[in-house]
């Protein structure tokens, strides 16, 4: 489309207008509602445009930079190359997806089912994937969220592109007599979500005090003290009254980071603590393991200073924990130094033994990846944890998007959560999606809670993603060799 006419032109801006309406259905901006809009002003323009692949391809690609260069800005400040050909790459796997949609004779199915894939792709690769900036992501709030606690972020995404190419079909008057119909199957499915199953109480809870330490945002490990994290949590710790009768506190990501944890003064100071307040920590630390690595765990410290169980971290931040292709990026010249030493993978189950309770963690990143939370289910937790640190980064990009994804997996898995940083935001998350006490960024401040313990499952929890991705793929496929077919036979 180098040499492209002015409709042409016209159509890509309009794409990427698009393409922008759907980025700012996503936290920190959005309006949920404003996915169905973008998408189904994509399939108009993409429906009156050209039927040609390459073109699809290309409308596809630019609605898709619309949408994640502004949701996914955050990562501009782990690495602006990065940031760059992420928003390329992942839009790429969206232009595919427009391309597979023109090979069909039925669009306005075809092309749900391809984008949701393009999205199941871009959750799991590269370097482990990115599953944020997403249409799941940006209805955390809607009353669809439920679904999600039958088929996860997967079905909450082919919804939301089913019905936004359903009503791109509104001005074409055979498709008007379908609007009662859609109508209908929304309502229905709000209903379905919301009676889905998600657990039962286990009639009993537990008294929880996250500590949020504040600080200034926007500051890396390699140029601030580490120690003045420390003096923070523990200056908000001691707020805390001896009478409280706590059974848990829990301290965010890697605010501690010493050589060895047990042998240092930290352990002692947090000990002291938890005799005092007569409860286990849960607390994020860092340790060193050689020139090369360092550890990224959550571990608990109990009432006699002893050290429990330990949970290190699985999911690494691409960019931000590790350097993929580190050698050959040096060998580029391009500049690593900001992350000297790679974060050591963990391959422990994503739970703690937190006392007599079994909680489920996902430290930080980790959150965006339903999996991690579903495992944490999976080995008897009764809640879960989320332990995370968003001071690396400026603005609420991030940080808003994670609490959207702390509210999918607490209505996925039909538990509690608790969401804990240094410096923004901290929270707890019921099982139907509700904030309650979230912090303001900067703030130091601890917030104590009853909360609630469950047991059961969803059937997402049981399932996962891998039913939903096999439908998904054998309906594509199933409308593409259709499509073959006829065309053989027309000739």
């Amino acid at each position: 489309m180098s040499n492209s006419s002015p409709t042409q032109r016209w159509r890509l801006w309009a794409v990427l207008g698009a393409g922008a309406i759907t980025a700012f259905s996503l936290p920190p901006w959005g309006w949920w509602p404003l996915s169905y809009i973008g998408i189904a002003l994509f399939a108009m323009i993409s429906r009156n445009a050209s039927q040609r692949p390459r073109t699809q391809f290309v409308l596809g690609m630019v609605f898709a930079i619309g949408w994640f260069a502004p949701g996914m800005g955050w990562m501009w400040f782990l690495t602006p190359p990065g940031y760059l050909i992420a928003v390329l790459l992942f839009a790429m796997f969206h232009g595919i997806a427009a391309f597979i949609t023109s090979r069909s004779e039925h669009p306005t199915l075809t092309g749900p089912l391809a984008h949701t894939l393009a999205e199941a792709l871009r959750f799991s690769f590269p370097f482990g994937g990115v599953p944020l900036a997403s249409l799941a992501v940006a209805q955390a709030s809607s009353p669809l969220v439920g679904l999600s606690r039958i088929g996860g972020p997967l079905l909450l995404s082919y919804v939301v592109w089913q019905f936004g190419f359903i009503a791109a079909r509104w001005p074409f008057a055979t498709a008007r007599r379908h609007v009662p119909i859609a109508i209908a199957s929304l309502i229905a499915l709000v209903a379905i979500g919301a009676y889905a199953p998600n657990g039962t109480d286990a009639n009993k809870s537990l008294r929880i005090a996250f500590v949020q330490g504040g600080g200034p945002q926007g500051t890396l490990a390699i140029s601030t003290n580490s120690r003045d994290v420390v003096e923070r949590h523990l200056a908000a710790t001691r707020l805390i009254d001896d009478a409280e009768q706590l059974d848990m506190v829990v301290w965010p990501e890697n605010v501690i980071d010493v050589d060895s944890f047990y042998e240092s003064v930290e352990r002692e100071e947090i000990a002291a603590e938890a005799k005092r307040l007569n409860a286990p920590f849960v607390v994020g630390i860092t340790e060193d393991v050689d020139a090369r690595f360092f550890t990224n765990a959550q571990i608990v410290v109990n009432q006699d200073g002893t050290l429990g169980d330990r949970y290190d971290k699985v999911r690494r931040v691409p960019f931000g924990e590790f350097v993929p292709l580190r050698g050959v990026l040096e060998w580029l010249g391009a500049p690593v130094d900001r992350i000297p030493r790679d974060a050591q993978a963990g391959t422990d189950i994503a739970s703690l033994q937190v006392a007599d309770t079994k909680i489920g963690v996902a430290i930080s990143w980790e959150v965006f990846f339903s999996g991690r939370a579903n495992e944490g289910i999976d080995a008897g937790g009764s809640m879960l944890v989320n332990p995370t640190n968003g001071s690396s980064y400026t603005g609420t990009v991030l940080q808003s998007q994670q609490i959207a994804s702390s509210r999918l997996r607490a209505v996925e898995t039909g538990r509690w959560l608790v969401q804990v940083s240094p410096t923004g935001f901290s929270a707890f998350v019921s099982p139907n999606g509700e904030v309650f006490d979230r912090t303001a960024v900067s703030e130091q401040r601890v917030v104590i809670r009853d909360v609630p313990q469950r047991t059961g499952s969803t059937l997402y929890s049981q399932l996962g993603d891998q039913p939903i991705i096999i439908l998904l793929t054998a309906l594509v496929a199933s409308l593409l060799w259709v499509a073959r077919r006829r065309r053989s036979w027309s000739m």
